[in-house]
């Protein structure tokens, strides 16, 4: 019965580390502001991402100026100043403001928010573009109106639901990965053979890590392929990639942990058969 009570330990530790891993990470990393901005921040010098920013920001600026006859030659220089500006280490700083600010609203829309879309306020990424631009000497510029510019995000068809579920990840991102460490030691503990329980972890270990690892890409493959048409897929899978790089260092260092843990355990029995 030992025996049988360890293995049962085992896979429940393998099926734990990706449910500990995705909680951890969506109470830890997605819940807290500095470490989102922190993992977003690399993307201010995607190539894909610059060009999705280019794109839109000229297309939302060129709305905001009446040029009259000259509003193509506007719009021309409009779009060649933006990508300028996104080379600039302001344009890193407007970057890293507008993804603060996503994650305010994104997590206060989880957590008190009402409805079922995100918005956030590029106000002061318009700010920051103007006085660039103005700078620049690009004609016009100085026309550009600094409003409350709510961009829509993110839509849910039940941000409610979603609430429920990053509650349940918050709840579990504390707890679970302390069941699954306890699980592992009594997985020793209860065993006959210790050493051969050590060896059977390490191996539950890295099984969880590379169940982990195949959803996340999975996860990439069906959320690329759920995008709409018009959606980049390039710049949304560098932000896929970029939210989710915690978890595949995660599925590593757990591959790296358990298979270490079951490779010392095997060099400890052959050492002791060693006459």
């Amino acid at each position: 019965m030992r025996t049988s009570l360890s293995a049962v330990l085992i896979v429940l530790v393998a099926l734990l580390v990706p449910a500990s891993a995705v909680a951890y990470w969506a109470d830890r990393e997605l819940g807290d502001a500095d470490r989102y901005t922190a993992a977003m921040s690399p993307l201010a010098r995607d190539p894909a991402v610059q060009n999705v920013v280019v794109t839109q920001g000229a297309r939302a600026l060129a709305g905001q100026i009446d040029a009259g006859p000259f509003q193509g030659s506007v719009d021309t220089l409009l779009g060649e100043a933006l990508r300028s500006f996104v080379g600039t280490p302001a344009y890193r700083t407007a970057w890293d403001a507008a993804n603060r600010a996503a994650h305010a609203a994104f997590f206060r829309a989880l957590t008190t928010g009402h409805g079922d879309a995100v918005t956030i306020d590029l106000a002061p990424v318009l700010a920051q573009v103007k006085a660039e631009l103005t700078g620049d000497g690009i004609p016009f510029a100085d026309r550009i109106p600094v409003t409350h510019l709510s961009v829509k995000v993110m839509e849910y068809d039940d941000l409610g639901a979603l609430r429920e579920g990053f509650r349940m990840l918050q709840i579990a991102g504390v707890w679970l990965p302390l069941l699954t460490v306890v699980l592992a030691l009594a997985a020793v503990a209860v065993a006959v053979r210790r050493r051969r329980a050590v060896l059977a972890t390490g191996i539950g270990l890295a099984v969880g890590a590379v169940l982990l690892w195949i959803a996340v890409e999975v996860c990439r493959s069906l959320t690329l392929d759920d995008l709409p048409p018009d959606v980049d897929r390039p710049a949304a899978g560098a932000v896929y990639d970029a939210l989710t790089s915690f978890l595949r260092t995660t599925a590593w260092l757990v591959l790296a942990i358990g298979l270490a843990a079951a490779l010392a355990a095997w060099l400890t029995g052959r050492l002791r058969r060693t006459p």
